[in-house]
């Protein structure tokens, strides 16, 4: 069972290793890794394509298990834990958005965001009021009924953003969520996306190769050869 850590922390990760091994080659791609981001922060990480980045997020969400050093998130130390308590942890604490919105084509925009709730136990009815409250926040209150093929770029990505914050999570972990949007679109969404990580009082981290977005955050932090440097 996890157990309480000190602090206003909301992620921790302590000298956090990764190696993929391939035949009889190594690549180390985290080599010793420590970071925190405090509740209420945002912060950008940036770095070359295979600096780590992805693989850092993977782990900060607990999707995927280091090979060394220590995760604590919310306060709670998750390095040991089996995999339902991981996946507990990451369905109360945690909010993903991805640079592909991942929402389930056959099931509507408000129904898609109803489903991680109800996967976590909150009633129908609430889990739909919940939904529709974020659809407004995003902008999208008269979308509510159409299925991701009748929605834009940009209007499927924040459906995804309303998705993550559906349970209420204490952090927000972003990996290039404006990616595959134009430039125009992409400033609109992170705008959304930064705004309500902070009229929430959420952590956000957020992986970007745009420099110009990550300036507007409230800190930056760098990737460099499976290091943060």
């Amino acid at each position: 069972m996890s157990k309480p850590v000190a602090g206003n922390s909301v992620l921790q990760l302590q000298d956090v290793v990764r190696t993929f091994h391939q035949a009889d080659e190594s690549l180390h791609v985290l080599r010793g890794c420590s970071l925190e981001v405090r509740a209420g922060e945002q912060v950008a990480l940036i770095g070359p394509s295979g600096s780590g980045k992805s693989t850092l997020l993977q782990i900060a969400g607990l999707l995927e298990k280091p090979d060394g050093g220590e995760i604590v998130v919310d306060g709670r130390d998750a390095t040991r834990l089996d995999d339902a308590a991981r996946t507990a942890m990451r369905r109360s604490a945690i909010g993903f958005v991805y640079q592909f919105h991942h929402l389930l084509p056959e099931f509507s925009a408000e129904e898609n965001i109803m489903l991680p709730q109800m996967i976590a136990g909150v009633e129908r009815k609430a889990a739909r009021q919940r939904a529709d409250e974020l659809l407004t926040l995003v902008g999208l209150a008269n979308r509510a009924d159409h299925r991701p093929a009748r929605l834009s770029g940009g209007e499927q990505q924040r459906v995804a953003l309303a998705r993550a914050l559906a349970n209420r999570p204490k952090i927000l972990i972003a990996d290039e969520p404006t990616g595959n949007l134009d430039p125009q679109t992409a400033g609109h969404v992170f705008e959304i996306l930064r705004d309500l990580a902070q009229s929430q009082n959420l952590a956000l981290f957020m992986a970007t190769h745009n420099h110009d977005l990550a300036a507007r955050m409230g800190r930056v932090v760098e990737m460099r050869d499976g290091l943060v440097v």
